[in-house]
């Protein structure tokens, strides 16, 4: 008996995730990708399927542990067993003749080099977690179909709508063939490589059997066994369904109870997306409330040919453009919004700030207005954590966050992205500044990872190097509220029975009227101003 391991795959983060489900007990018999456990990350459930056959012997993790790439997950026992040696006690009465003794040592021999001679075993590679993206592109194919990989070298580049991300192989090996071409679109868990491993026979081959036995089986090609178990194992998978559908939309389906052959796919190769499962309930939730599937509430309507008018150019959306318009149009959609403008007193900031200059140039940093706005809209978060939550309508539940992450939205040559600074009331300016810089720069060339974009609590849109007296930002679902900035302005300011001139700078604070009520906005704004216009409020 042979015994092997099995350990987390590549989960698309670096950080630890937590296992919530164990499929599998101890003594089970596997068969390549069958399901093992499901591992949970904060953007996914993950379910790790088995990449090795035999039987569990143990199980190194249980339910709440927490696991990253290359733990181990599970032992098992291969289901061969070695070669005995033959009984060297001899039968005289049955004793073969001379030429049976040849031929028997002959296929001992034989059977010797069968056990210690290597074979082919075909290694399917599958789309990992990606951070979320349901259609991510392939744009880059970084191995030819032939060539020796290594395990964790790059077989290909996926790009997202914010990032590239490298796909490595998780095998050593032969590339036999890629599933996919540049330009097309996948998600997780589709087939995207086959790699050839070599592996040692005695995974396949049985125990030794009689003379006459042996020397049938040793007339048929020795890859023949392989080759029957892989095809078997391939067509017990497809088999199980013919719907196409990550492992994280099937463990929902099983959760809500939907039949995925009934839900309608819009995924590339007919894959069933999220938002596929989720139109199919709420398109059964409206049958049986209204007795009718009806349409869609939101239409667009037709547009007329607007080459009529004089010559027009049609340029395609980019994967970008199409995110934001989508999620822009499901957060004005889905939140009733209200914004609450204000203005804050920056005169002594800004001197403080250029006070600064030196030692920021010092330090290597930028000591632009941002970082203030965001130390100070984390203290406000801290003070009013009533603006630090998400709504959970289906469970009738607020989600009160005990961390604050604030998103900054950066403008690009390739769109809007929204990096997150992490724990923003912990850090100083100087490491915010520092923080800030790095994500710009990341974002300007289209460097961000997802986890850099996840998790924010509140969103600071600032147009203040462009200009602008006020807008309404739309808030970033999950969140329940954003703050615009527009460019600060000289205004005369009534003081001590004179006019003097102070800077002012425009707040709008657009929120989710669900979730916050309009004093709740004032004392927010109220309370932004007043550290905006004093910093040593910063030190309490």
């Amino acid at each position: 008996m042979s015994k092997l391991h099995i350990t987390v795959p590549d989960v698309g983060s670096d950080s630890e995730v937590e296992v919530i489900e164990i499929l599998v007990s101890t003594g089970d018999e596997l068969a390549i990708d069958d399901p093992i456990l499901v591992l949970e990350s904060d953007k996914a459930s993950i379910e790790v399927p088995a990449s090795e056959v035999g039987q569990i012997s143990s199980i190194e993790v249980k339910i709440g542990d927490k696991v990253k790439q290359g733990d181990v997950l599970l032992y098992l026992e291969s289901g061969e067993a070695p070669v005995s040696e033959p009984d060297h006690a001899i039968d005289h009465e049955s004793a073969p003749t001379d030429q049976q003794a040849d031929e028997d040592q002959d296929q001992r021999a034989t059977s010797t080099e069968v056990k210690t001679s290597s074979v082919q075993a075909f290694k399917e590679i599958h789309v990992p977690d990606v951070g979320g993206s349901e259609a991510v592109e392939v744009i880059e194919l970084s191995a030819e179909p032939g060539s020796t990989i290594e395990a964790d070298g790059a077989l290909l580049v996926l790009e997202s709508d914010k990032a590239s991300m490298d796909i490595p192989s998780p095998y050593s090996g032969t590339l036999i063939e890629f599933k996919v071409a540049v330009g097309d679109k996948v998600a997780e868990g589709d087939l995207i490589a086959v790699v050839e491993v070599n592996t040692s026979e005695r995974e396949v081959v049985a125990e030794p059997k009689q003379a006459g036995e042996r020397q049938s089986e040793l007339k048929a090609p020795i890859t023949a066994p392989v080759e029957e178990k892989r095809v078997s194992v391939r067509a017990d998978t497809a088999s199980e369904s013919d719907v196409h559908a990550g492992p994280a939309v099937r463990k929902l389906a099983r959760e809500l109870g939907v039949e995925l052959s009934r839900v309608k796919p819009t995924g590339v190769k007919g894959r069933i997306q999220k938002d596929d499962l989720t139109a199919y309930i709420k398109a059964q939730v409206q049958v049986a409330q209204t007795g009718n599937a009806g349409s869609s509430a939101f239409t667009t309507p037709p547009l007329p040919d607007f080459s009529q008018f004089g010559e027009v150019e049609v340029l395609k959306m980019d994967r970008m453009h199409q995110l934001t318009a989508k999620n822009m149009h499901i957060s004005w959609s889905n939140i009733p919004h209200v914004t609450q403008f204000d203005e804050a007193d920056i005169t002594e900031l800004e001197r403080f700030r250029k006070s600064k200059k030196s030692s920021a140039e010092q330090r290597g940093v930028k000591l632009t207005p941002l970082p203030f706005l965001i130390k100070a809209c984390a203290l406000v978060l801290r003070d009013l954590p009533q603006f630090n939550v998400s709504l959970d309508l289906e469970h009738q539940q607020v989600i009160q966050k005990k961390y604050i992450n604030i998103g900054v939205a950066v403008d690009t040559a390739h769109g809007l992205v929204v990096p997150v600074i992490r724990n923003a009331v912990e850090k100083s300016l100087w490491e915010i500044s520092k923080e800030l810089g790095e994500l710009a720069d990341k974002a300007k060339n289209r460097k961000l990872s997802p986890q850099d974009m996840q998790g924010a609590c509140f969103t600071i849109s600032s147009l203040g190097s462009i200009g602008g007296t006020a807008f309404t930002p739309i808030v970033n679902l999950p969140e329940v509220a954003i703050l615009g900035v527009s460019k600060a302005a000289l205004k005369p300011v009534y003081i001590e029975n004179d006019f003097v001139p102070r800077l002012i700078l425009p707040l709008s604070l657009s929120y989710d009227h669900r979730a916050v009520n309009g004093a709740d906005a004032a004392r927010f704004t109220t309370a932004l101003g007043k550290y905006l216009s004093d910093i040593r409020e910063f030190l309490f």
